[in-house]
């Protein structure tokens, strides 16, 4: 999830431990352990694009960082705030903002190493990474809660309201999830379409409008359902050629970006330059005819004949007529 999404759950989860001890100190010093785990991304300056990619949600994300950093965290404050609580108390709370923090990730798309050494990365696909609806909420009681008295009861009821109200959501979104499912599962047998496998996940800021991904024999099939839909599912096409692109599959940097990518990708070419699309993010709708995916990276070959993937994120020009269009296909086909 986002930065402030994580600063909210960390302050709450904070205000849990330790709030009726140090007040908004708790609050603080949650939100720092709440955006820790995020601190991963550092690792661009230091690193490839891949190296830095398969990183992403992986040691820093797991129960193992939080249990091996907790302890050395709750001495550190410990030390600065001497007295107000112990250092058992600093350590539970840097360890519940330390693992909360990647238990919310595994709602999104990316895929968390939450089991870390494992490679197996969780992702339930069931929240886009900024949700309005999750965290304003939230936040709203967060900052009540942070006005009250330290120890009084409406501080405990408002903080364990947002916290409530939250979890809920995120239920919600599996329950979503899964008519979604269920909904394009039914418009595959409709149209006699034989797939592999399908994966959905909801479109930016809402749980209205879902897309999936369709793995067909020899090609991907994109579509999207939104709740206010009365017209038929469509799906369109994107012939994976896999024999094409033969010359970039086969180098072992190409390979890394497929195992990030869990299998969902396509490699294009447009002008002479081949692209990585990485299809588990979908399309963003910047020119109707040409849509291009979120994620994707230019692929090039150094002095050693190694593949350099550079990230080549579309940038478009115009947000709100972005905005505009998600807009008018949340309300309905």
């Amino acid at each position: 999830m986002d930065s402030l999404t994580q600063i909210v759950l960390g302050a709450a989860v904070g205000e849990v431990v330790l709030g009726k001890k140090v007040g908004n100190k708790a609050m603080f010093y949650g939100a720092i352990a709440g955006t820790i785990p995020d601190l991963d991304v550092l690792a661009r300056n230091f690193t490839d694009t891949i190296t830095a990619t398969e990183l992403h949600r992986g040691f820093s994300h797991s129960i193992v960082f939080a249990l091996l950093m907790a302890p050395l965290l709750g001495w550190l404050v410990d030390r600065i705030h001497h007295k107000q609580a112990s250092w058992k108390g600093w350590t539970l709370l840097f360890f519940w903002g330390l693992s909360t923090h990647p238990l919310l990730d595994i709602f999104t798309t990316w895929g968390t190493q939450l089991f870390w050494p494992s490679e197996w990365r969780l992702a339930f696909n069931s929240i886009f990474v900024i949700d309005p609806l999750y965290t304003l909420p939230f936040l709203i009681c967060i900052l009540i809660a942070a006005f009250r008295k330290r120890g009084s009861l409406s501080r405990k009821r408002i903080n364990h309201a947002g916290l409530i109200i939250s979890s809920a959501y995120l239920l919600l979104t599996l329950v979503l999830k899964f008519a979604v499912h269920q909904q394009f599962e039914a418009a595959l047998a409709e149209q006699h379409i034989d797939y592999r496998q399908i994966s959905t996940r909801p479109s930016p800021l809402n749980t209205i409008l879902w897309n999936a991904n369709v793995e067909t024999e020899d090609a991907y099939l994109i579509g999207d359902y939104s709740f206010f839909d009365t017209q038929p599912i469509a799906f369109q096409s994107y012939p994976k050629q896999r024999e094409r692109a033969q010359q970039w599959i086969q180098k072992p940097n190409v390979q890394r970006l497929i195992n990030i990518a869990q299998g969902w990708y396509l490699i294009t070419e447009e002008e002479g330059q081949w692209h990585f699309n990485d299809l588990r993010f979908g399309l963003i709708p910047i020119d109707p005819e040409q849509p291009q995916f979120v994620f994707r990276y230019a692929l090039s070959l150094n002095e050693q004949g190694e593949v350099v993937a550079t990230e080549d994120r579309p940038t478009p020009e115009d947000t709100s007529a972005v905005f505009s269009t998600l807009w008018q296909r949340i309300c309905g086909n």
